[in-house]
């Protein structure tokens, strides 16, 4: 009962959230305030889907929503990290990928889902792996008793299931994230960080598939 309880209430966070994007008075107060705290909202949105599509991720790997013993608010902090950083990486591959077409470099400038092809090709080429690996050290370091202690980079690095994260989470890069982060694109600049927050739930549910199958690996060895 309690677990259909949580579901219910997951739903009704996610629901809230889109009716925020759909409503236009919500939507003019979302657009103003992105506009004006970029980094805040970032960090605000981010946090708040990403958590939420851990915690999604977790119920694939246990089948149970789990709030205990997982340190909830160090993951929080970690997605609230990177939503400051999605703030000043989606400018970065837009202005970017827009100066190479404009110098010619590449073919596509005036059209526009060319244009938004190839910076989200770039942002997944360039970024995407190395962020989602960040990730995955700190959800590791989290699982060995948190970040805020003295904890061995390397020796975390080494612990974790780089076949399954390069099979999994690598190859998600192109079959999943540059067509989502296309769309992305194709958004005016203050609504491309809500896309990322939404599709945090989807990076919460391809970490927990790798998780799952990493998971069963180690107990059959």
């Amino acid at each position: 009962m309690k677990d259909k309880i949580i579901t219910i209430c997951w739903i009704l966070i996610l629901a809230l959230v889109l009716a925020i994007l759909i409503c236009p008075r919500a939507q003019s107060v979302f657009v103003e305030l992105t506009i004006t705290y970029p980094y805040l909202m970032g960090l605000i949105k981010i946090g708040l889907l990403g958590t939420m599509g851990e915690l999604l991720g977790g119920k694939i790997v246990t089948g149970k929503w789990k709030f205990t013993g997982i340190r909830l608010g160090e993951r929080f902090l970690v997605w609230a990290f990177l939503g400051v950083v999605f703030t000043a990486i989606f400018p970065l591959f837009s202005f970017g990928t827009e100066g190479i077409l404009k110098a010619g470099l590449i073919p596509g400038k005036g059209i526009p889902i060319i244009v938004a092809f190839w910076k989200s090709f770039f942002m997944n080429m360039v970024f995407a792996f190395p962020m989602m690996s960040f990730h995955r050290l700190t959800d590791t370091a989290i699982e060995q008793g948190g970040l805020f202690r003295a904890w061995n980079i390397s020796a975390t690095f080494r612990q974790i299931d780089w076949d399954n994260m390069f099979k999994i989470v690598g190859f998600a890069c192109i079959w999943f994230w540059i067509p989502a982060q296309v769309v992305t694109f194709s958004l005016p600049p203050e609504f491309r960080v809500m896309s990322a927050a939404l599709l945090a739930i989807a990076l919460g549910i391809i970490l927990g598939v790798a998780k799952k199958i990493s998971l069963k690996k180690l107990q059959q060895t």
